[in-house]
């Protein structure tokens, strides 16, 4: 019977060990954290009871994965909860601009830019299913839908600030720049629409959904599966070296490149060991869960009906803070995004007291303390915040970095969103996820199509692998 290792347990990880056990591969999952799930683990944190997403919280493309979406989700226990607004993001002047499922619905929020903003994503999401076989694979490869693919990505290499430009009023360009700044990168630059075009068409067509109960509630489906299949987990085995391990026909790494390249060792062929050991990662993330009595004061009242919530100013100022950030400077009112999971799943609060998920975008390993501007940007749309909050659990960047070793610096993304790495990671070749040894593949969020908890890079590397051990078997 064939047999395959796998090195790590975030969605990723998981996807391609259930497609390997759909394959009829014996499969053995090893995790060095005490708890499966990588990214989308949740815990009770501050408040016994209370329920907080440890790094993955919304999930419009994870809903929008055709790799999911072919499991029955629901007879796994992972259930897709929908917040009343997707998305809001105030302004100064007690407004904000919302962002709903509803294409529709958004553009008649924008007034006169609503047009613009069908147009846009009417387009894409109307044929997003087809888009997604396409962008959710490496580039080097004749696309499936070649017009469709390439509309996309003429979009996707505009820079943001060149999109934005498209809305001629504020409220519509800051929602465009607060959702391109999920890339973490400076926006001027080319590729960085690429990201938050995706996140808009899933969330239009699919929502920006939170999982029941917690994001752990992905990695626990995933591992049903796995098991129903035959296949195991293991937690708190650390692997430092392939030579620790037994004999497998297939070994997946869900690490990120430098990780693999010390795990393979001189067994990774020499210039593919340079290029992993070059891999760049991007700016931090600066994680606070609160615990609040009742909800955020904010002074747009639309904004407590909303399941995420950008925090950043108009356009100009998250423009700027993110062109900080990329240079290493810490701002003085850093863009932070803060999770309201529970307007969508009650089930995560006790009582009146809520669980509150915020990080803010810092410089790459920054070792500075963002509590305080983080609580000051809540202040800013929400006065009298501060007196709701009962407790907080902080995670800097070195702290991010061990929760999880993918996480280098505190890029939660794994990898810098460049545009050179959107289009090649980690690596240019035609196959990105082969290491060069025979039988193994990385299957981490540092291979195409990038983070998120989707599972399709996972999905992509297993493919191939199974491709590849069949056409080494004698004919």
């Amino acid at each position: 019977m064939t047999t395959a290792i796998v090195v790590g347990s975030g969605p990723n990880g998981l996807a391609a060990a259930v497609h390997l056990a759909q394959a009829g591969v014996d499969v053995t999952v090893l995790e060095a954290a005490d708890t499966i799930g990588g990214g989308t683990r949740s815990a009770e944190a501050i408040v016994p009871g209370l329920i907080h997403d440890q790094c993955s919280a919304v999930h419009p493309v994870a809903a929008a994965s055709p790799f999911l979406r072919a499991l029955d989700l629901e007879r796994l226990g992972l259930r897709w909860r929908s917040p009343i607004v997707d998305c809001a993001h105030p302004l100064d002047d007690g407004s904000a601009s919302l962002l709903y499922q509803s294409i529709d619905d958004t553009a008649d929020g924008l007034g006169d830019d609503g047009a613009r903003w069908r147009w846009l994503f009417g387009a894409l999401t109307a044929d997003l299913d087809s888009l997604f076989e396409d962008i959710t694979q490496p580039l080097l490869r004749l696309p499936r839908h070649p017009v469709l693919t390439a509309r996309f990505g003429a979009a996707a290499m505009t820079p943001a600030t060149v999109m934005g430009r498209l809305w001629r009023d504020e409220p519509a360009r800051a929602l465009w720049a607060g959702v391109a700044a999920h890339a973490f990168w400076r926006l001027d630059r080319p590729m960085t629409s690429a990201v938050g075009l995706m996140i808009l068409a899933a969330g239009h067509q699919y929502g920006w959904v939170v999982a029941e109960g917690g994001s752990q509630a992905i990695a626990d489906a995933l591992v049903a599966d796995l098991t129903a299949h035959g296949g195991r987990t293991e937690t708190g085995v650390r692997v430092w070296s392939a030579a620790e391990l037994p004999p497998t026909d297939l070994l997946l790494l869900d690490v990120s490149p430098s990780i693999a390249a010390d795990i393979l060792g001189d067994r990774l062929p020499p210039r593919i060991d340079r290029a992993y050991r070059r891999f760049h990662h991007g700016p931090g993330a600066f994680k606070v869960d609160f615990a609040i009595e009742g909800d955020v004061p904010w002074r747009a009242p639309a904004a407590g009906d909303a399941g995420t919530v950008h925090l950043g100013g108009d356009a100009a100022e998250v423009i700027a803070n993110e062109l900080a950030v990329h240079r290493g400077q810490m701002p003085e009112r850093p863009f932070v995004l803060v999770g309201q999971q529970y307007r969508a799943d009650p089930v995560r609060s006790v009582g009146n007291v809520h669980p509150l998920w915020t990080y803010a975008h810092v410089p790459h390993g920054y070792t500075g303390d963002a509590t305080e501007a983080i609580i000051a940007q809540i202040e800013r749309f929400a006065p009298g915040f501060s007196e709701r909050v009962v407790g907080t659990a902080v995670r800097s960047t070195t702290e991010m970095s061990v929760y999880n070793p993918n996480f280098i610096g505190g890029d939660i993304l794994s990898g810098a969103s460049s545009p050179l790495q959107l289009l090649f990671r980690p690596r240019l070749a035609q196959d990105p996820y082969f290491t060069g040894i025979p039988g193994t593949y990385l299957c981490s969020a540092s291979t195409p199509p990038g983070a998120g908890a989707h599972g399709l890079c996972g999905l992509n590397a297993a493919t191939r692998a199974l491709a590849a051990l069949e056409n080494s078997r004698p004919s």
